[in-house]
């Protein structure tokens, strides 16, 4: 199933996916729909934005059509123009602007004017604040915390990094006071240094790239666990946490 295939799934399910997603989780999906339709021409935007696209659909119940398709669907990736993609989650934001405002938002530039948006609609910029502020008051370490652990100064993961950086396998968040958290649900209860697994899956979520929407996974309900993939971590699997993000991101 490639891009538009997708976005053309969400316009024909649209009412029972606005159904099915609680107020939050809606608007989420609605911030990630802009997002897509402001990466035009920028591939790897576009893939982010994707994977973002789906990361907000994963809330969905397992027999939803559009959560079906994307598990049986191949890889969704960005075409090699990604321009006919954001046209797409244009067109598509501007039907939802008809149907269903006031609760959608369009904020890229060739959108509705300001006298067409309801003014109590938050825009996008309110709801990844307001998502933000969710994974930001999750339990974290500091830099320094992380260092009294021996894995802050100079990175850590597979990939390391330049000193002060974590490279590819911890998700960092930046919190409002310019600070750098790292999400304690990465760490060992033991004081170490990260989880394996957890390492494993934020690279194939690409936290390097998208620190928020990886956390947003690990710290949001997931109907295809059953849970809350943080809260699960050395009570089910790391095989079937990480098969888990591969249904997220391969759709295999």
């Amino acid at each position: 199933m490639n891009p538009q295939e997708l976005l053309a799934l969400l316009r024909q399910h649209w009412d029972d996916i606005r159904s099915a997603l609680d107020q939050p989780q809606h608007e989420l999906l609605v911030a990630r729909l802009n997002a897509l339709a402001a990466a035009e021409g920028d591939e790897l935007a576009t893939r982010k934005a994707l994977q973002g696209v789906k990361l907000a659909l994963l809330p969905l119940p397992v027999r939803h059509p559009v959560r079906m398709a994307l598990a049986s669907s191949t890889r969704l990736v960005a075409t090699s123009d990604a321009r006919p993609v954001a046209t797409h989650a244009r067109e598509l934001l501007a039907w939802l602007a008809d149907s269903d405002a006031p609760s959608v938002a369009m904020t890229v530039s060739d959108g509705p004017s300001d006298s067409d948006i309801d003014a109590s609609a938050p825009d996008t910029a309110e709801i990844i604040a307001t998502v933000q502020r969710r994974l930001l008051a999750a339990p974290a370490l500091s830099s320094a915390e992380l260092s009294a652990r021996g894995v802050g100064e100079r990175g850590v993961g597979e990939r390391g990094g330049e000193p002060g950086q974590a490279g590819a396998g911890l998700i960092q968040l930046i919190d409002t006071a310019g600070e750098v958290r790292y999400p304690a649900f990465q760490f060992a209860g033991d004081g170490h240094g990260p989880l394996p697994v957890v390492e494993r899956i934020n690279r194939l979520l690409l936290a390097e790239q998208d620190p928020w929407g990886a956390a947003d996974w690990w710290l949001a309900g997931n109907s295809w666990l059953g849970g809350t993939p943080a809260a699960l971590l050395g009570l089910v699997s790391d095989e079937l946490l990480t098969a888990a993000a591969l249904a997220l991101v391969e759709g295999d």
